[in-house]
């Protein structure tokens, strides 16, 4: 192998992958756990709505849904609560509108796009709720009502310690970075 204007160096063995050392989740510290846990029961919840016909979806999805289940908004005001940038608004508001779960409502004024939840978007937000639902009696029935309440309990504990519940009442949650 040549390098450095000619110099002569024999060729050495590319290292073997290897695998990542396997994790025990009673290790973990609390937040990753609980970002797992959620993120599975996301994860459980998409593959759930997709098969109940609402295709297209992704996680980052729920949070524009979350600032439309109060009424229409403006692509700007979804911008500014989303924290991007009108055009990133306005693409994702168009996917979400070809695929049938937002459209356009009428504005007072003609210069202002305002979008709301479409039927199908509200019927994709009840299919959520009810696969959440149907996840937390799963959770129920293996670990029992008072565990599930202890965790919740817990988990709402340590949001409102870590300053975010506000956040989660005012439905301000913002996607990950």
């Amino acid at each position: 192998m040549l390098h450095n204007l000619g110099c002569e160096c024999k060729s050495l063995p590319m290292p073997r992958r290897q695998e990542a050392a396997p994790v025990q989740p009673e290790s973990l510290d609390l937040g990753h756990l609980a970002l797992f846990v959620g993120m599975r029961v996301n994860d459980l919840v998409l593959e759930e709505i997709h098969a109940a016909g609402f295709t297209g979806l992704r996680h980052a999805h729920g949070f524009v849904f979350q600032h439309l289940l109060g009424g229409a908004r403006s692509i700007s005001e979804l911008a500014a609560l989303l924290e991007v940038t009108q055009q990133a608004a306005s693409k994702t508001i168009a996917e979400l509108e070809k695929l049938g779960y937002v459209e356009e409502t009428r504005s007072e004024d003609a210069r202002v796009r305002r979008v709301r939840l479409s039927s199908r978007g509200q019927a994709a937000v009840d299919k959520s709720r009810a696969a959440r639902a149907g996840l937390e009696e799963r959770l129920r029935r293996e670990h029992g009502s008072r565990a599930v309440e202890e965790a919740r309990k817990l988990l709402a504990s340590a949001l409102d310690s870590l300053g975010g519940t506000e956040a989660v009442r005012a439905r301000k949650v913002r996607s990950p970075r």
